[in-house]
């Protein structure tokens, strides 16, 4: 519900009172409990129903009601209730529809209570369970036993809003909400399983199909109790999450969303084999999955080919990992046994977990084979430790970034949106409408001050798409200057233009004239429609498969990542440098139109998941090969990007590939560095550059001692790298930009490259 934020705030007037969704969740803070219990899972789909203002705590009560006894038929004597302790109210409201007290149960803030664990709208919730029978756990109610008597639906009275929590969990309650709101979550898994009176969601029609193919893969049915009857539905349930992450375009590099895919990957892999299933476990399960349920989600069926190379590399690659952890793990017992210890270091067993993917089960049991225990207290300790810092600072920056937010929110919601002229415009008359320093909002701003500000009008692009934002001049009447160092989105629709204020003062309700820097600009058209091209040239050579994952656009240069799952031959570089080359120098009329979402995907545009699109979309079209959907600046003919080169390419993660390029005039100094230093090359030599390698060959051979290898010339696309300091990463396409880049990234079809130079390099940079 977080994008519904500002409408419970009442920040934002909504589009609508209500609303209903259901949506795609994954989720992996329960994993340990798949296969343990009968509703846990690590992806489910939540059915909700919103109210901005419209109807509050009785109608909710009525429509859930309703909806489960006489729409899904659930039998009323099988539903219990529970609502927050002090929510009398509720109570009553339950009570007067017909559910006995007997069958409603009054529970705490833990349980009954619910906020986003920050600042903002908060609320008692009251939820329905319902009673699965004394099959499935003791009596008493949801309060006594969550098996049993499971959580269907989950009721949430947006009433108040909360401030800041103090380090015990305890938060103040600043008031309550002027539109009194809906939120609620139906969970389709564990309704499906209770209407089909299936033991568990593996059981479901939803899962079904899968599950059967697990067993048939054993060679065996499943028990009904036990570690292989968790094993058995760990393999099952994990397979649809593989398939629809993989399918929303998630891939398994070592960090962030990408982690919890590989660790998804690995731990049905791990079951699979606990199974007894030596082969591949994960190409006929996820499979199933696309056929079971590809009609409802046509993305499955769309990136079947995708998901079937991405989980057949990764178990090739497990695989591999699980006998490099065999040998480091042999050479750490017999280390252990000559030291006469009869425990392995809990540190030994965290470092074959944490840095080479080694299960500690399977450490615990080769110890075991081997005479010896484990040191598992140590290596629990050594675990909470690392999930404290993750934990600490992953709060540490979603608090931070959810205050900047609510500043931005506290602007937006006095403020008209931005009015972007840039598409036509480098520059513009503005006026300042808001000012942000220090995190706050403030009437003004002296010299030498570092500062956020909002404009009525702005002709400066906002970082969005891979494109970074535009900088410039803002000059007011009275004659303060300001520098515009970055341009992004603080909320939809808001720009935020970042800068310093080199003379004078500035204040909200200035005027002045926006200037964008037009060089910086022109440069960094000609990279981002560069960024097209090479997308469509790229799926043309390896197929739909090979779409774009990220970019980062720059004046003159740019980086491009995309999912395939071997590294690119010289000669596939040399021809996707040339083909982009043909297009550009084709002249291909660059063309911008707007449309409706779906008239633009049924006409062939391409969407990056991750970006976010509203219902009127723009799509860019180069010539009749490429076309995008894309706010971004371009230039308006192909010939405008110049010359393109291809400067890298290199693996940033498990099926996912990075290519490094330079445009214009980034290009042209590139290609003058070469020559250059060819010529100086040629000079040292004595003969001249065209002779130069030949030369130089001669003399290599000359003192080349008798037997030693010649090496092998290094291929056609190791020029100067770009600049890989530590400024821009590229942007995930369903996160936010990264500060970090991987400088390291090695280029995995360069050899020795002769123009590395820090002068040369510094050449090609782009300024």
């Amino acid at each position: 519900m977080n994008q519904f934020k500002p409408y419970f705030l009442g920040e934002t007037t909504p589009p609508f009172s209500r609303a209903t969704s259901i949506q795609k969740c994954a989720r992996t803070s329960d994993i340990d409990n798949v296969g343990r219990t009968n509703r846990h899972a690590t992806f489910f789909e939540m059915m909700g129903n919103f109210s901005f203002g419209d109807y509050f705590k009785e109608d909710a009560i009525a429509l859930a009601w309703e909806l489960l006894t006489q729409g899904f038929g659930l039998e009323k004597e099988k539903l219990w209730i529970t609502v927050y302790e002090d929510d009398d109210e509720a109570e009553h409201l339950w009570r007067r529809i017909g559910v006995p007290a007997s069958r409603i149960q009054r529970l705490g803030m833990e349980d009954n209570y619910w906020s986003m664990g920050v600042p903002g709208p908060c609320g008692p919730c009251s939820e329905v369970n319902y009673d699965r029978g004394p099959a499935f756990g003791k009596e008493g109610g949801p309060a006594i036993d969550g098996e049993r008597y499971v959580e269907i639906w989950n009721l949430v009275f947006m009433q108040f809003q909360r401030g800041e929590g103090d380090k015990k969990g305890n938060f103040p309650i600043l008031g309550e909400l002027t539109n009194k709101s809906i939120d609620t979550g139906l969970g389709l898994d564990r309704l499906a399983a209770i209407l089909q009176d299936a033991q568990n969601v593996c059981t479901t029609d939803l899962l079904l199909p899968t599950f059967h193919t697990v067993q048939g893969l054993a060679g065996r049915a499943s028990p009904a109790e036990g570690e292989e009857k968790v094993s058995f539905q760990v393999v099952t349930e994990h397979a649809r999450s593989i398939a629809f992450l993989i399918a929303d375009g998630v891939l398994p590099p070592k960090d962030g969303r990408g982690y919890i895919l590989r660790r998804l990957m690995r731990r049905a892999i791990r079951h699979a084999r606990r199974l007894g299933i030596d082969g591949p476990v994960l190409p006929a399960t996820t499979a199933s999955v696309i056929g079971n349920l590809g009609d409802v989600w046509p993305e499955l069926t769309g990136q079947a080919a995708l998901i079937e190379q991405v989980v057949t590399a990764e178990e090739e690659s497990f695989t591999r990992t699980l006998a490099q952890g065999t040998r480091l793990l042999d050479a750490a017992i017999t280390h252990t046994r000559a030291t006469r210890s009869a425990a392995l270091p809990g540190e030994t067993a965290f470092e074959l977990a944490d840095t080479y993917g080694f299960p500690l089960e399977l450490t615990v049991e080769a110890a075991r084979e081997a005479g010896l225990t484990v040191d598992e207290e140590r290596f629990a300790a050594l675990l909470d430790e690392q999930k404290k810092r993750a934990k600490a600072g992953g709060k540490a920056k979603t608090a931070e970034a959810l205050r900047k937010t609510d500043t931005y929110r506290e602007l937006a919601g006095s403020l008209a949106r931005t009015e972007f002229l840039g598409y036509e415009h480098l520059t513009a008359e503005a006026t300042v409408t808001g000012l942000i320093s220090g995190g706050s909002v403030v009437p003004s701003v002296g010299a030498g001050s570092e500062v956020e500000l909002v404009l009525d009008r702005s002709p400066f692009y906002a970082e969005a798409g891979g494109q970074i934002g535009d900088t410039g001049t803002l000059t007011m009447s009275d004659g303060t200057v300001l520098k515009i160092t970055d341009t992004r989105y603080g909320l939809e629709g808001f720009r935020i233009h970042s800068a310093r204020v080199m003379e004078g003062e500035l204040r909200t309700g200035a005027s002045g004239e926006a200037a964008v820097d037009a060089e910086r600009r022109a440069g960094l058209m000609r990279s981002h429609s560069a960024t097209h091209i090479l997308h469509a040239v790229v799926m043309a050579t390896f197929g739909d498969h090979a779409r774009q994952q990220g970019s980062l656009v720059e004046p003159d240069r740019l980086r491009f990542d995309f999912a395939h799952f071997t590294a690119l031959t010289p000669d596939q570089l040399t021809a996707i440098e040339n083909t982009v080359n043909v297009h550009v120098l084709e002249d291909p009329q660059v063309r911008a139109w707007h449309a409706d979402r779906a008239e633009a995907e049924a006409a062939g545009a391409i969407a990056l998941f991750g970006e976010k699109y509203g219902d009127t979309v723009r799509i860019v079209d180069i010539g009749d090969f490429s076309r995008e959907l894309c706010g971004g600046t371009h230039v308006a003919h192909g010939s405008q990007v110049g010359a393109f080169r291809l400067l890298s390419e290199s693996s940033i993660g498990s099926n996912l590939r990075r290519v490094e390029a330079l445009t214009g005039h980034g290009t042209l100094r590139h290609l003058d560095t070469e020559r250059r230093l060819l010529n100086e090359l040629a000079g040292l030599l004595g003969t001249r550059p065209t002779d130069a390698p030949g030369a130089l060959r001669k003399r290599l051979d000359a003192r080349r001692r008798p037997g030693e290898a010649v090496p092998a010339p290094g291929p056609r696309n190791c020029g100067i790298r770009p600049d890989s300091s530590p400024t821009r990463s590229s942007r995930p396409v369903a996160g936010n930009w990264s500060s970090s880049a991987s400088p390291a990234s090695p280029r995995t079809n360069c050899a020795a490259s002769p123009l590395t130079p820090s002068r040369a390099l510094a050449t090609a940079r782009s300024p």
